[in-house]
């Protein structure tokens, strides 16, 4: 076997294999999800951050995270004070100040740009302030309790130097920053060195940073094939990898190859009830009335019938948890008492089905997925349980292009019963009640739940207050209510929430995967290269 190249052999040097080149390494312009992301992570700061470990919010050019308690957010909940970290200096030798967290915020919302994370600033707020060289205020339009998980917690909030960019072309409006795109002047743990497109990014650890320093070097292979990947684990010339479940079993056995695996996706697997559908849309065959699921009795049945056993341990090999309704695991409020559903139980189906009639009168419905994907297996796992519970119950999957099924799942009313896919991430647990649960909300509107909810207006009362309840263990506590009702009164089957993996070299120490950090989720300055 060849030997590793020496930039693979350098024991101050994390080489970590990536799946995806950056587009821009500018918070103004980076979209949200983008390969960018991860590495503006690296080298720039937020005003707060989230541990390894927790949902917490933590602070980080801040010195305090803003509550009503400690009287940082106004009573009216539409000012958020922010106290800054004094003594930090940027990675061109500029110092740090309330300036540049003005000049950040403003810089994002007036350039605006296609793509980017804009609205996230722009939809929000109202002004941003200077009150002094260490404190920066913002006032936003109305209360939102999600603002800072939501707005100050992304990428696109980064702090940015103001003198690096004025002293680099300044900002147009609508235009991108050519220097910005391509390089990058932060505060953080990891300065940029260079960045050879195709190729390979390299950072470096920053020997001025005021909290803990990172522990070596980073290089960043870029864009490399999922196969070259796994033989570059392999052969030792990547530290780390981006993977997912479907190669660990290449690795199980490996000899200097360990496999983390506690991580979660922040994005639900699931399949959607409609009760929206219009008269005489159903697919040919089906025999379903259009409002089907509108009786709280057969989405439940569903879920009670469905085999999570099966899903988990076969289609995400073991990587992933059972979590039934729409506040994932890993972001505040969830709450591992709630109930859920989490093991087949066809008895209870069974019995929920004769109540409905259908048991004996029978049904067919189909529920459409995306050829090929993990989406269909699901399908088809809930097509084997339902038909394995009595074959006068019909699941019908039906495979379609992505192209056709993303044409499909864009209408509204929706020509379909069931429809399978995942949730979009977010880190505020409002952002999935609101799309996902609230009967006037996103999918609420598209799948009629106001006709399905046994009591919508309670729903959507309690969805509404926890979005502006600022008072952090009394919005724990409706979000906790929340899980409950939705178990009850459940309008999504979610079979799982998908493990997140990766394959390391045991010379690194300190692996953790944080969901809440931008993908692959590793922060690389809490590594440690031994050998």
């Amino acid at each position: 076997m060849m030997a590793a190249p020496a930039w693979a052999q350098d024991r101050q040097t994390i080489v970590h294999g990536a799946d995806e080149e950056p587009a821009t390494l500018d918070p103004a312009e980076v979209e949200p999800g983008e390969g960018g992301e991860a590495i503006i992570f690296q080298v720039y700061e937020r005003l707060l951050s989230v541990g390894p470990d927790s949902p917490e919010l933590l602070p980080a050019l801040a010195t305090t995270v803003p509550t009503i308690e400690n009287g940082l957010i106004s009573e009216d909940g539409l000012t958020f004070r922010f106290p800054l970290r004094e003594g930090v200096t940027f990675h061109d030798g500029s110092p740090f100040t309330a300036d540049d967290v003005k000049f950040s915020w403003d810089r994002v919302i007036s350039l605006s740009l296609p793509g980017s994370g804009a609205e996230i600033l722009s939809d929000r707020v109202v002004e941003t302030r200077v009150i002094d060289d260490y404190t920066f205020e913002v006032e936003i339009a109305e209360p939102d309790a999600s603002f800072l998980y939501s707005a100050v917690l992304p990428t696109t909030a980064s702090i940015v130097s103001q003198e690096a960019v004025e002293a680099n072309g300044g900002d147009a409006d609508g235009e991108p920053n050519e220097f910005m795109a391509g390089n990058m002047v932060g505060t953080g743990p990891y300065t940029f060195v260079s960045w050879n497109r195709t190729e390979n990014l390299t950072l470096e650890v920053n020997e001025g940073y005021w909290g803990t320093p990172a522990n070596d070097n980073v290089r960043l292979e870029m864009g490399v094939d999922p196969d070259v990947r796994v033989l570059g684990l392999r052969a030792g010339e990547f530290d780390t990898i981006e993977t997912d479940p479907s190669y660990i079993a290449d690795f199980e056995g490996m000899d200097g190859v360990e496999i983390y695996s506690e991580g979660l996706l922040l994005e639900p697997l699931h399949i959607g009830f409609n009760m929206n559908v219009p008269e005489g849309a159903l697919p040919e065959g089906d025999t379903i009335p259009e409002d089907f699921f509108a009786d709280v009795r057969i989405r439940q049945a569903f879920n009670y019938a469905f085999n999570y056993d099966a899903f988990i341990n076969g289609a995400l090999a073991g990587f992933g948890e059972v979590n039934p309704h729409y506040v994932p695991i890993g972001v505040f409020g969830y709450d591992p008492e709630a109930p859920r559903y989490d093991t087949q139980d066809l008895a209870k189906a069974e019995e929920l089905f004769r109540e409905t009639g259908y048991w004996d009168s029978g049904f067919t419905a189909t529920v459409i997925v995306e050829s090929g994907s993990l989406f269909e297996i699901q399908a088809l796992i809930l097509k084997d349980s339902i038909e394995g519970l009595n074959p006068d119950l019909r699941i019908n999957v039906l495979g379609v292009a992505e192209a056709v099924f993303d044409e499909a799942l864009a209408q509204s009313p929706l020509n379909y019963a069931m429809w399978a896919k995942n949730g979009d991430p977010a880190a505020d647990p409002i952002d999935y009640l609101q799309t996902y649960s609230h009967p006037d909300g996103e999918w609420g509107e598209v799948h009629g739940f106001r006709s399905g909810y046994g009591d919508p207006d309670a729903i959507a009362d309690l969805i509404d207050a926890a979005a502006v309840e600022l008072d952090r263990t009394a919005r724990a506590g409706m979000i906790s209510e929340l899980q409950t009702l939705l178990y009850e009164d459940p309008m999504w089957l979610i079979g799982a929430q998908e493990g997140v993996v990766t394959a390391y070299r045991d010379r690194i120490e300190g692996m953790v995967i944080q969901p809440l950090w931008p993908r692959p989720s590793i922060n690389f300055a809490i590594l440690d290269k031994t050998n």
